[in-house]
């Protein structure tokens, strides 16, 4: 089976990936992304500087899972030995919001509002609810209304803000 992503390095990626496992003092995840890419090298020019093993030996020899070693090859050959060695994510998903400005302006109204009969307060939850009962929104969760009060109390002007002991008291 050929290949879809296929590692060569270059002489100062070899060094730096070995002198990181040689020092050793890194992230156990960074240090075994290493030795998956070392193992998968293969040179291009036929010169052979890695062993190019296949990814159920790497996965084996690493004690990484075979989808571990097939994802480090796409994110090395897309992305660069930095992403590939990188143990977490750069953030790359981009979600849509879930509530748009109208939405939001609704959802604020009725925080600001009085709560329902037997409530002494407006909870996430019981807004979430509201909104959806309401018919704003298909759904929403209190998270994501506890998202967007934040947001809007920290953009709130000075003078719309009630301190917690005069709001308590």
């Amino acid at each position: 089976m050929v290949k879809k992503y296929r590692v060569t390095l270059t002489a100062m990626e070899r060094e730096e990936l070995a002198a990181l496992l040689a020092r050793g003092k890194a992230d156990v995840r960074k240090l075994k992304h290493a030795q998956v890419l070392l193992h998968a090298d293969k040179a291009s020019d036929g010169a052979g500087h890695g062993p190019g093993w296949r990814d159920t030996r790497i996965a084996e020899a690493v004690g990484v899972g075979v989808a571990t070693v097939q994802r480090l090859r796409q994110r090395f050959v897309e992305e660069g030995l930095a992403a590939a060695l990188s143990t977490c994510r750069s953030g790359r998903r981009v979600y849509e919001r879930k509530l748009d400005g109208a939405q939001e302006a609704h959802l604020i109204a009725l925080a600001c509002g009085t709560p329902p009969h037997g409530r002494g307060r407006w909870t996430l939850r019981l807004l979430a609810s509201r909104m959806v009962v309401l018919g704003h929104t298909d759904a929403v969760s209190h998270e994501t209304v506890r998202q967007v009060l934040k947001k809007r109390l920290q953009t709130a002007p000075e003078a719309y803000v009630v301190p917690a002991a005069q709001a308590i008291g």
